[in-house]
């Protein structure tokens, strides 16, 4: 026996089958690697993000070393998953709460010295008596630049954020228009047009001033009306000083007026204590959650009992026809959800809409509280149910028939086999399907924002509708008049996210009670 031990020791291991899908997943996984290490690698030199390159560096070492060696098989298919998890899952939700804590928004998208440079090239002002030039937009490799004809000399200068130079060899037409000009790429007018916002915000520096574009032909020479002082870390001019707040990311005068351009600042818990202590927002937070409940918990129940119904009627056995039944039946789940919203609203349109004209009345269905939102839960209830039966045809013929035929036998009515054998079954592999749906729901903003778009809002308080989620107030208030507010739309989120978490960790939990009873 010992003979045979060693000689069993020294046996060679058996050759690994290597697959045709195990190459192709290995050929796919290291062209990706590779394809993104060419693609980042030059904007990370240039940018001098040393750090970066080193990690994105040492990353596809780690993936070649990987899946060019045989061993690790177990890692081969874990890795591509956990780094999709990373980048499609865990990375989001970190960057949501992070920017949560700033103020990140319109006005406050850059650091500072990006927001002196727009506070003072957007007070530029036209120098009296400075001449006007024939402006051409052109790009000099990917950098945009200015092409200036003077009137008077018919001289051709070329400008840019570093300055003016002389550029010879321009071929200019009758109107002031340069046609060519050597190593640059003249833009026609609608790529300019497209370039309109980068061309109003370059600033080209003189000795005197600055040159701005004014309009897309013609640019002029002014002098900045408000210019920043190191020395006391504030701006002067028009309104002034404005002195730095580093707390808010403003430039702020004696008054309390702040300049409209800012910095992004980290603000701590602001933006939650807005959510919490603000009465325009607080005052109204919990009459939208509510029905935002009632909104997603009837959508759920709702398509799931219909969808149930529909199954166990298809599912019986003497019914016949039943895939045509099936391709009916989910067409309103192949259709575009976004195209049969919009047909849902001019349905329930009360002047020409087809519902008021097939049931012969004049009601106000989107204009009313309460007929907007039985309307929204009708529209995604015949959105919905089709999933809702197709999965539960699935379940169904999982179930064994020999378990509700047993049932039938002792006795029990068709009610009874339905409400103690089959559901209970459904609802072990439904559950979490169901806690999903409730979840999408809860955050449903097309079904909202296609068909009332919130309304119908009351006189008192325009911010608000009666049909709007916490999804779509957010929406409003975060990007509704006042501009983008980045950071205050992350602190809603978080709160959303919180509230889910918290149910479906519940429903979870209930979930896995229900299958230890009937496991």
């Amino acid at each position: 026996m010992r003979r045979e031990a060693a000689e069993t020791a020294r046996s060679p291991r058996p050759r690994r089958q290597i697959t045709t899908a195990f190459v192709v997943s290995r050929i796919a996984v290291l062209a990706v690697a590779a394809a993104i290490l060419l693609y980042a690698v030059p904007p990370l030199v240039a940018a001098g993000s040393w750090v970066s390159l080193g990690l994105l560096g040492a990353a596809s070492a780690a993936i070649a070393y990987l899946y060019l060696t045989r061993r690790f098989v177990p890692a081969k298919y874990l890795v591509p998953g956990t780094v999709f998890l990373i980048a499609f899952q865990v990375f989001p939700v970190l960057y949501t709460v992070t920017t949560a804590f700033t103020n990140f928004g319109d006005g406050h998208r850059g650091d500072k010295a990006a927001a002196v440079t727009a506070i003072e090239t957007g007070s530029v002002r036209q120098t009296p008596g400075s001449p006007e030039y024939a402006l051409t937009a052109a790009l000099r490799g990917d950098r945009l630049v200015f092409l200036l004809v003077d009137p008077a000399t018919k001289q051709v200068r070329v400008g840019d954020s570093s300055g003016l130079a002389p550029l010879a060899g321009a071929r200019v037409g009758i109107t002031g228009k340069v046609l060519s000009a050597p190593g640059l790429r003249v833009l026609k007018a609608p790529e300019a047009a497209a370039r309109g916002q980068e061309i109003t915000a370059l600033a080209v520096p003189t000795g005197d001033g600055v040159i701005k574009a004014n309009g897309l032909s013609r640019a002029v020479e002014g002098k900045a009306a408000l210019l920043y002082d190191a020395g006391c870390d504030c701006v002067r001019g028009d309104g002034g000083p404005w002195t730095a707040d580093e707390s808010q990311g403003y430039f702020v005068n004696a008054g309390g007026e702040h300049l409209a351009q800012g910095w992004q600042v980290n603000v701590g818990l602001d933006n939650f204590a807005r959510v919490l202590t603000n009465p325009t927002i607080s005052g109204y937070f919990a009459g939208v959650l509510g029905w935002n409940l009632v909104f997603a918990l009837a959508s759920v129940l709702g398509t799931f009992a219909l969808g149930m119904a529909v199954a166990l009627a298809l599912h019986h056995p003497r019914m016949r026809a039943t895939r045509v039944y099936r391709i009916v039946l989910i067409l309103p789940y192949a259709m575009p959800a976004f195209a049969m919203l919009l047909v849902w609203r001019d349905m329930f349109n009360r002047d020409f809409g087809l519902i008021n004209q097939l049931l012969g009345a004049d009601i106000d269905w989107l204009g009313q509280v309460g007929t907007a939102r039985l309307g929204v839960i009708l529209v995604n209830l015949w959105l919905g149910f089709p999933y809702m039966f197709l999965v539960t045809t699935g379940a169904l013929q999982a179930i064994p028939r020999e378990l509700t035929e047993a049932a039938a036998i002792d006795g029990a009515t068709p009610w009874k086999a339905f409400r103690r054998v089959t559901l209970p079954l459904l609802l072990v592999a439904l559950t979490p399907l169901l806690i999903s749906s409730f979840a999408y729901n809860f955050n449903n903003f097309n079904a909202i924002a296609l068909t009332t778009d919130g309304g119908p809002f009351p006189a008192d308080s325009p911010q608000v509708g009666g049909t709007d989620l916490l999804i779509t107030y957010t929406f409003r208030l975060a990007f509704g008049a006042g501009g983008a507010q980045f950071g205050f739309a992350a602190a809603i989120s978080v709160f959303i996210f919180t509230i889910v978490a918290v149910i479906s960790a519940v429903a979870f939990r209930r979930t896995r009670r229900q299958e230890e009873i009937y496991a």
